[in-house]
């Protein structure tokens, strides 16, 4: 199971962090019980991770509100915002005990937009972002609007929300609190933690709450979890910036705003034509759109090529620019809705294979250190002991601890039992010394 839906709040008391951000919530959502709200919606907004979903959910838990959610998965045009937020807004609604009250009574449900910074509009449609200043003129219940970019939200035809709505900013949470989140946690699923690993994932996070715990699941595949294990961590910092700059390029609808987003992101064409490619088939529906779009994109590949050939880097800039200005300008119309993109497979497979041979690698050096010969030879050893350790546990045991293998290098001559054979090790450590480990008798 995710941790984060695992440890997720119930209640907002328990949602760490920005403490003045949930008492203006929580003073807005009284305000919605006694019947006279100043507002009757709220804009909840800052970056991903620091909790803004998470406290209106636990909001709704304890008024006991009921809850209607659309997010970004859904179809969030005109129609579909007054068919399901206006309607639930303002009908009213059974309590959480399946009894019937009025909303005087104090029976509420929440009505929750999570990404409204996302909503659409287009030409000779007033879109959605007219839909929700509606239903908030028309309800009866309480809606809270979540948005990472406040300022995308209430431009255009949602400048109105700004006096429509309360805006509460949840700001990033801090390293200290996240660091004691983690803790708990780890004492929880029964893991031993380096202190400074917890600080390291706090530290790269930036105050995201749910990404600290991404991080902090990855690497819980054994119970002691040590500082050096931040670097198993990779870069998903990075991932998630060309992540966003490829939806604005691909979701682009000229070609200057296309080419300033590579220009921006500063990722090497070589690289940067492998996700554009892997992800055109999955922005693109129609046919026509993805010929096009591929013509553009092989064009940028023959300058890529008379690249390397010439070593005249000056052709990278005609290269970026057709792969991603000319594939920007490749469809006729508009694709709407939330796209999910993908890493490329190629640098997925290269990432493995690197991945392999620097494991191989670690292992042939410390087999050749034990053995007093050089690494190269010591790669001719692996096969027979990758024979050995398969039909042999215990010898693997103790063939891991005399090594000290890592668990990726013991999974590398013993395949999937790997954990368990970790596991052995660990517990042959305390049980016997180390002028033992190798008597086979």
């Amino acid at each position: 199971m995710n941790w984060t839906e695992k440890y997720r709040p119930k209640s907002l008391k328990d949602v760490i962090g920005n403490k003045k951000a949930k008492e203006e919530l929580l003073k807005w959502a009284r305000e919605w019980q006694r019947g006279n709200p100043s507002k009757k919606a709220v804009i909840l907004y800052g970056k991903p991770g620091v909790g803004k979903t998470t406290s209106a959910y636990a909001l709704a838990n304890d008024f006991k509100w009921e809850v209607i959610e659309m997010n970004a998965s859904d179809e969030r045009n005109r129609e579909a915002i007054m068919r399901i937020a206006l309607t639930g807004a303002i009908n009213e609604t059974l309590g959480i005990d399946g009894v019937y009250r009025s909303s005087k009574e104090g029976a509420r449900r929440l009505i929750i937009l999570d990404e409204a910074d996302n909503l659409y509009e287009k030409a000779g449609d007033f879109g959605g972002k007219r839909a929700i200043i509606e239903t908030i003129k028309k309800t009866k219940q309480p809606i809270v609007l979540i948005a990472n970019d406040y300022y995308e939200l209430i431009k255009g035809a949602g400048q109105e929300l700004k006096n429509l709505c309360k805006a509460i900013e949840f700001k990033k949470v801090s390293k200290t609190e996240i660091v004691a989140l983690l803790k708990r946690i780890c004492q929880l699923e029964g893991i031993e933690a380096d202190i400074a690993l917890l600080d390291a994932i706090a530290t790269r996070c930036d105050g995201d709450v749910r990404s600290a715990i991404n991080d902090l699941q990855s690497l819980a595949y054994q119970k002691k979890l040590t500082k050096d294990m931040a670097s198993y961590l990779g870069y998903r910092d990075r991932e998630r910036e060309i992540f966003m700059a490829l939806r604005r390029i691909l979701k682009s609808k000229d070609m200057r705003t296309a080419i300033r987003e590579a220009w921006r992101l500063d990722e090497s064409p070589d690289n940067l034509i492998l996700w554009i490619d892997e992800n055109i088939p999955a922005e693109y529906k129609r046919a026509d759109d993805l010929a096009k779009a591929y013509e553009f994109l092989s064009r940028a590949d023959v300058f890529l090529g008379r690249t390397w050939r010439r070593q005249y880097y000056g052709l990278w800039s005609y290269a970026t620019e057709l792969m991603t200005g000319g594939v920007a300008v490749a469809k006729k119309g508009e694709y709407r809705g939330f796209t999910a993109y993908h890493f490329p497979k190629w640098l997925r497979s290269m990432a493995y294979s690197r991945q392999y041979r620097q494991v191989r690698l670690n292992l042939a050096k410390k087999i050749g250190k034990f053995m007093h010969c050089s690494s190269k030879k010591a790669l001719d050893f692996i096969p027979a002991l990758q024979k050995i350790c398969e039909n042999n546990d215990d010898f693997a045991a103790r063939i891991a601890i005399k090594l000290e293998l890592s668990l990726e290098e013991l999974a590398f001559l013993v395949g999937d039992k790997a954990n368990e054979i970790y596991k052995e090790a660990e517990a042959l450590k305390k049980k016997e010394k180390q002028s033992l480990l190798f008597n086979f008798k």
